[in-house]
């Protein structure tokens, strides 16, 4: 007999991964190696540890590793808030009147209200163990500055956030609460620092980007002693931090035999999404499973679907290492729309070699058919959904749809990333109806990829 399947499947304390998962030890084609800027040469560890701490860069070059210890002192934070549950969302699938069964696993049940917090309280334990005074970051949204000032909080850490300046001044209480844990918060581009200078003078009156921001955080960890610069996403260090989702997820499902036909997620830079699919693209690679992986982005910044795999810089400074992603050039600036976090011109090096090997499929959508599918959420599933997640709500929603018409019964996973509590100006443009669809063309992606490095 087929067990019952509960509202909320929840994970003992004791089931909380002690270890992460790094994909790239199975991966057959490896992401292609970050570069120096000025040499085109493959970065070193000792060149890496200029900007990153020493920890996080072993890990950022580890490719062969399967498994990596989670430390005591994390896990022991993680239990104040972990495991997340995965939720069967029994009154959306009634409202949609489909066969499917629909599973979300949310991570929005910590004070940081996202998924973020996962990796931040890592790079800060990381930080403190090498015995910095801080760490500099950027924030798009604000949920990883959010987040990363609640780690730098629990270990005594400066944090110094550059945060995207259009959300910035959309969000104001997620700025308050990063100052609540005592961040310092500065609107990217500023006239902070030289690269900020040099961006505001190249784009005036620009509303900034995640890029942008990312070059004032490297430009202030450099300058300062006794500190490093942490990221939020892309990077693989971040990824394998964020595995703690799809590991407890796989854990759930398998508890009442559970096989997910279709896995889905929202992708900016790449965490939430390499974080949920990992240990699922992993038994894709070996050959042990077949799941269908979706990418879901905002039609404004559509890396995966639009961009080119190529190598560009991290940032709109171009003061990072070069790595090779699906990008949409390192100048594209997005417009100041509300697809919240979602605002990154490329994708981890991780999620895009995934995606060009075919593990992976990639869509993107509307922002105002993604409030669409939030509202429907937040009113039948009694959780208001962030913009970010929204995305992947948006698919899983159109998933689900299409099972009505066949008749299938697909077991659909998506993951709910965080809250959208900070994010109302954005609904209320919604619901007053005077939310665009910005789309870019052609001819301005193609302007801005212009610009990549020729390798």
């Amino acid at each position: 007999m087929a067990k019952e399947i509960p509202y909320k499947i929840y994970l003992e304390e004791n089931e909380i991964p002690d270890k992460w998962y790094n994909v790239r030890a199975d991966m057959k084609n490896k992401p292609a190696p970050l570069l120096n800027p000025g040499t085109h040469e493959p970065m070193t560890a000792d060149e890496l540890e200029a900007v990153f701490c020493k920890e996080l860069v072993k890990q950022e070059l580890n490719d062969t590793d399967a498994y990596i210890e989670i430390p005591q002192e994390i896990r022991d934070f993680y239990k104040m808030y972990r495991p997340s549950p995965l939720v069967r969302a029994y009154c959306l699938e009634k409202a949609l009147d489909t066969p499917a069964h629909i599973y979300y696993k949310f991570e929005g049940n910590n004070t940081s209200g996202s998924h973020k917090l996962n990796s931040a309280i890592a790079q800060a334990y990381y930080a403190k163990q090498q015995g910095l005074k801080g760490v500099t970051t950027e924030t798009g949204a604000g949920q990883w500055g959010t987040a990363l000032s609640m780690a730098c909080s629990y270990f005594d850490l400066d944090c110094q956030v550059y945060m995207v300046k259009v959300s910035y001044e959309q969000k104001p209480f997620r700025r308050e609460v990063m100052r609540t844990y005592g961040a310092k918060v500065t609107p990217s581009p500023s006239m902070d620092t030289e690269v900020g200078r040099r961006i505001n003078a190249e784009f005036p009156g620009t509303t900034g980007s995640l890029g942008c921001a990312i070059s004032e955080a490297v430009e202030a960890a450099t300058s300062q002693e006794g500190y490093r610069y942490v990221l939020g996403s892309v990077l693989s260090q971040v990824l394998l931090h964020q595995t703690i989702i799809g590991l407890e997820t796989k854990t759930a499902l398998e508890k009442y035999d559970i096989v997910p036909d279709m896995i889905i997620g929202c992708a900016g830079g790449g965490s939430n999404l390499g974080g949920l699919i990992s240990p699922f693209a992993g038994e894709l690679i070996r050959g042990e499973k077949n799941y269908e992986i979706i990418a879901v982005e905002p039609m404004s910044c559509p890396s995966l679907t639009r961009g080119s795999y190529v190598y560009d810089f991290c940032d709109t400074g171009k003061v990072c290492p070069l790595a090779k992603m699906y990008t949409l050039g390192s100048g594209y600036i997005p417009a100041p729309n509300h697809a919240g976090g979602l605002r990154y011109h490329g994708m981890s090096s991780i999620v895009s070699q995934l995606y060009d090997d075919g593990y992976i499929k990639a869509r993107s959508v509307k922002q105002t058919e993604v409030f669409d599918a939030a509202q429907r959420f937040a009113r039948v599933e009694g959780i208001l959904p962030a913009p970010e997640s929204s995305h992947a709500i948006k698919v899983a929603v159109d998933e689900a749809l299409k099972c009505k018409e066949t008749g299938e019964e697909k077991n659909i996973v998506f993951g709910l990333t965080g809250t959208g509590y900070f994010d109302m100006v954005a609904y209320q443009k919604f619901n007053d109806g005077i939310m665009d669809d910005y789309c870019p063309t052609d001819e301005e992606i193609a302007a801005s990829l212009s610009n990549c490095p020729k390798i």
